[in-house]
This record gives C-alpha cells, sequence and structure tokens, in this order.
C-alpha cells in the first residue's frame, strides 16, 4: 500500500462544537452506543491469512510462531471489491463476531480512484456512484452490531497526483460513507484514515480530515499500514487535534496502528526490512484504541523484502521475521 502505509488523547470527549458552516461541519452525530461496553474484547478472524497459512502448513517450523504470535492476535479483516458481494461479507464477518461476543475491527477499502499517486494498491469501485453504493451495503452488512471500521486508509495523503476537482469528489465521498455508517450502523465507531506521522503534516491533515466529515465519525486512524512507534504516532494525533480545536472547535479521539510499529520506522514505507509486529489490540496506550489493522506478513507491494509480490499477498517468511524483528 501507499505511504499512508507511511503516525494520549483526552479521556472520552463531549459533543464537539462545529464553528464553520461548511458541510463537513454541520450538527454533530448523535452519540452511538459504545461498542467496547457491548462486547468482550476484540475478534480474533479464524480465517485470517496468517491463520489459513499455519493451518495448511503445520510441518512448517514457522507456523507455531505466526500462528501463536500472530494468527491468534485481534486483527482487522479488509474489505473490498475482492469481498464479493459486500453486504453478505460484512454480515456474515459481524454476525460471527456477535456470536461469540467479540468486537470486530473492519477496514473499508473500496474507494473510488484508489491509491491514484501511489499504485501500488490502485483499484476500488469503477466511480463514485458505485462506491457510495457499495459503502451503503457496507452499512447495511454491520447493521445494528457493534463493530470498529477504519475508513479508506490511503485517502486523505494521497493528493499529491490530484485535482482540486478531484479531491473535492473525494472528500464527498468520504461525506456520504460516514453519513451512511451513522444512520445505518449505529453502534460501529468509524474512524476515518489520517495517514501517519511521516506523511502529511498535522496542521494539513486536520483540514482534510475537516472537510472530509470528520465531524461524522468517531474519531481518526494512524499509522495504518506503516512503521511509526506509538508515541510518535500519538503525538501526531495530540497536533492534529490541536489544529482541529484551534480552527473547528472541536477534537476526536484517535485509534493508532500498532501491528507492525514494535521497531519503528527506518524511513521506508513499502515492505521495509527488520521490522516487528507491536502492541497487541487494547484499549489506551497512548491513543483510544491500539488496533492491529494491517495483518503483519502481507506485501504492501512489489519493492523491499516483499520484491516479487503483490499488495496483500501473504508472506510466510516476512511474517516470521517480524515475530522476531530481524
Amino acid at each position: 500500500m501507499r505511504k499512508l502505509l507511511r503516525g494520549a488523547v483526552a479521556a472520552l470527549f463531549a459533543l464537539p462544537l462545529f464553528l464553520t458552516s461548511s458541510p463537513a461541519a454541520q450538527a454533530a452525530p448523535a452519540p452511538a452506543a459504545d461498542p467496547l461496553a457491548m462486547t468482550d474484547g476484540f475478534y480474533v478472524d479464524p480465517d485470517s491469512s496468517p491463520a489459513a497459512w499455519a493451518a495448511a502448513n503445520p510441518g512448517d517450523g514457522r507456523a507455531a510462531a505466526i500462528r501463536d504470535s500472530i494468527a491468534r492476535t485481534p486483527m482487522a479483516r479488509w474489505f473490498g471489491s475482492w469481498s464479493g458481494d459486500i453486504r453478505s461479507a460484512v454480515n456474515s464477518y459481524a454476525g460471527a463476531a456477535q456470536s461469540a461476543g467479540k468486537l470486530p475491527i473492519l477496514v473499508a477499502y473500496n474507494m473510488y480512484g484508489r491509491d491514484a499517486c501511489g499504485g501500488h494498491s490502485g483499484g476500488g469501485a469503477p466511480s463514485p456512484s458505485a462506491y457510495a453504493s457499495w459503502v451503503s451495503e457496507f452499512a447495511r452488512g454491520v447493521g445494528n452490531r457493534p463493530a470498529v471500521i477504519v475508513l479508506e486508509p490511503d485517502a486523505l495523503g494521497d493528493y499529491s497526483c490530484m485535482s482540486q476537482g478531484q479531491i473535492v469528489e473525494r472528500q464527498n465521498m468520504l461525506i456520504n460513507a460516514l453519513s451512511q455508517f451513522r444512520s445505518t450502523a449505529p453502534n460501529a465507531w468509524v474512524y476515518l484514515d489520517g495517514g501517519n506521522p511521516g506523511w502529511i503534516d498535522a496542521s494539513t491533515m486536520a483540514d482534510r480530515l475537516n472537510s472530509s466529515g470528520l465531524n461524522l465519525a468517531r474519531g481518526f486512524s494512524l499509522n495504518v499500514s506503516n512503521f511509526y512507534r506509538t508515541d510518535e504516532s500519538s503525538s501526531y494525533g495530540n497536533s492534529v487535534n490541536q489544529v482541529l480545536g484551534q480552527r473547528y472547535g472541536y477534537s476526536k479521539p484517535f485509534v493508532v496502528d500498532t501491528s507492525r510499529n514494535g521497531n519503528g520506522s527506518n524511513g521506508e514505507w513499502c515492505n521495509p526490512a527488520g521490522r516487528k509486529i507491536g502492541t497487541p489490540s487494547q484499549q489506551g496506550g497512548g491513543a483510544e484504541m491500539l488496533l492491529w489493522i494491517k495483518t503483519p506478513g502481507e506485501s504492501d507491494g512489489d519493492c523491499g523484502v516483499g520484491s516479487g509480490s503483490t499488495a496483500g499477498q501473504f508472506l510466510p517468511e516476512v511474517a516470521y521475521r517480524m515475530v522476531y524483528g530481524y
């Protein structure tokens, strides 16, 4: 994935006061129920790529470490064009988590024009209207169940090659998506992706988040598919919130992807060597939640130690090395 794919707020935030009159800063959403209180811990995906690989390769010397240190840790499942009927796919996954009494982490990753400037994870819906339909069905698949949803990693950092018209189009797609989740999935906490500390400065990111409907979301996500240390991401998130407060009169909780940040970043974002898994999914830890959003061992694209692979492909040797940090 793209450079996205390049990271302690106040306890619980009161309803924000909005000081602008832009479409993205209208009335604050009604507070949703607390999905953490409705569940008992995070859901472990039994069909994640590391779990599937370990089950299929029990005699491999790497299988036990990958199974015990990665596959058994709660992490997100990503949904996109590969998911087939999206309402059915999301309904099945959220339903399995609900049956287990656990909280699922889902990623919506099907934005029209996705990764337009990076290319490693290009694709997405064929048109803005197709994306609107897709995300509406995604929200229907969640329904009234508790869930954590990360919305469109890459989207707000990937502006460098886009025209102003394309940027506004993307912002409107995100506003609509957040509106759909707000109305159709009231027990889900949705986090609009806000890049990472090494990509876009906090001031610019605050403006982009606000213009894309952040007021309709629970908060924003940081460091998705990247490697920045949790303290670096938390500092960045606090800086974003400071700007939001100064310019727009509100702040938001944020979550940090810790799946691959155990050794921090070496400045590379695409399959760098020497990375390590980080703190397992949990509440707190310098953010509202620390979450495994990117699956350790899944490639960022044809680059680095993943040379010859495609984005999302599971690479057992990369996963194994991440367990031990070399």
